[in-house]
């Protein structure tokens, strides 16, 4: 009896230790489950409260481009060179994403997010995110602390998207304009 106890717990220890560090955020948004699949799975959709431009090809392994800085070099524009790893419409999305262009290290490995839709009353949707494939030590602590805000401000985006309209992006596209202009330091 005492082996299968000590036996239960090695294995319980290393199951905890096992765990996978994730993000988890939700919230509830003003609109139809095909609404909300569609403004993450179209250009369009994206661009509504996500980022002023992106590639979109949604199927699975087909491109997920976001581009938060359209005018950037390739490979810094944002989420460059994405992809949908699954689409289970209308519930479920699933991409591979990279850390900010300021953190190389860990902006050279891809984290993975799982998006799932689920219709509360039918002109409204619950949209959870979960964020995982975390490493450890050094830029990966500023990328989850960078995803813990962004991800919940995305979710706000999208809540407000259908709550007032589709985010302009003339400013942001200004200020990167005035950026890109400026000579480098």
């Amino acid at each position: 009896m005492r082996r299968f106890f000590a036996a239960s717990l090695l294995v319980l220890a290393s199951w905890c230790g096992a765990q996978e560090r994730s993000l988890d955020k939700e919230v509830l948004v003003p609109a139809t489950i095909a609404e909300v699949w569609a403004a993450w799975t179209t250009r369009e959709g994206i661009t509504s409260f996500l980022a002023p431009d992106a590639e979109i090809d949604a199927r699975v392994g087909g491109a997920f481009h976001v581009h938060f800085d359209p005018l950037a070099a390739p490979g810094n524009k944002g989420a460059d060179d994405m992809r949908y790893m699954a689409l289970q419409k209308p519930t479920l999305l699933s991409f591979d994403w990279n850390a900010p262009p300021h953190l190389p290290l860990a902006r050279a490995q891809h984290t993975f997010v799982v998006v799932r839709l689920k219709d509360v009353d039918g002109k409204s949707t619950r949209v959870t995110l979960h964020h995982v494939g975390w490493g450890e030590g050094g830029e990966w602590e500023q990328a989850y602390a960078y995803f813990d805000r962004a991800w919940g401000n995305v979710l706000a985006n999208l809540r407000k998207r259908f709550e007032s309209g589709p985010i302009d992006w003339s400013d942001w596209m200004a200020q990167l304009r005035k950026m890109h202009q400026e000579p480098a330091r």
